[in-house]
C-alpha cells in the first residue's frame, strides 16, 4: 500500500544534498550544497536579459562555472561563501579543472543535466 506524504511532511523534509569535494589545487576540501528551487530559478534567471530572452552565447558563458560553483559552495553552517559579482569574477580565474570538479557535483546535487547547461548557455 502506498503512503502519501502530507504538505507538512514535504515542507519539513531536509532534502538539499550536501557533499564535500577535495580540491587539492586549492589546498583542501570544499562543501557543495544543491540549490533549492528558488536558488535554481534565480541562477537560471541570470541567463535572461531584460526582454526575458536568453543572453547571447558569449555573455551566457562568461563566468558560467564560477557562477554555478558560487551558487553551491557553502560553509559548515550552509551559508554561501561567494556573494558578490567581484568574488565570482575572482573565482572564475581559478583552475578550470578545480572549478569543473565542483561544478560536476553542484549540477548533480541540483538536478541539472548537460541539456540544462546547454540550454542556459545557448550551446
Amino acid at each position: 500500500m502506498t503512503t502519501y506524504l502530507s504538505a507538512e511532511q514535504i515542507l519539513d523534509a531536509q532534502d538539499l544534498g550536501i557533499e564535500d569535494v577535495d580540491v587539492p589545487e586549492w589546498g583542501g576540501t570544499v562543501r557543495v550544497r544543491g540549490m533549492s528551487g528558488t536558488e535554481r530559478d534565480r541562477f537560471e534567471a541570470g541567463f535572461l536579459g531584460n526582454d526575458m530572452k536568453r543572453l547571447p552565447k558569449d555573455k551566457a558563458m562568461e563566468h558560467y562555472r564560477a557562477r554555478l560553483a558560487a551558487a553551491c559552495l557553502v560553509d559548515e553552517k550552509g551559508g554561501r561563501l561567494f556573494r558578490s559579482a567581484g568574488e565570482v569574477k575572482r573565482l572564475s580565474e581559478k583552475s578550470a579543472d578545480a572549478l569543473q570538479r565542483v561544478v560536476d557535483v553542484a549540477m548533480r546535487l541540483s538536478g541539472m543535466s548537460e541539456a540544462d547547461q546547454e540550454e542556459l548557455t545557448g550551446n
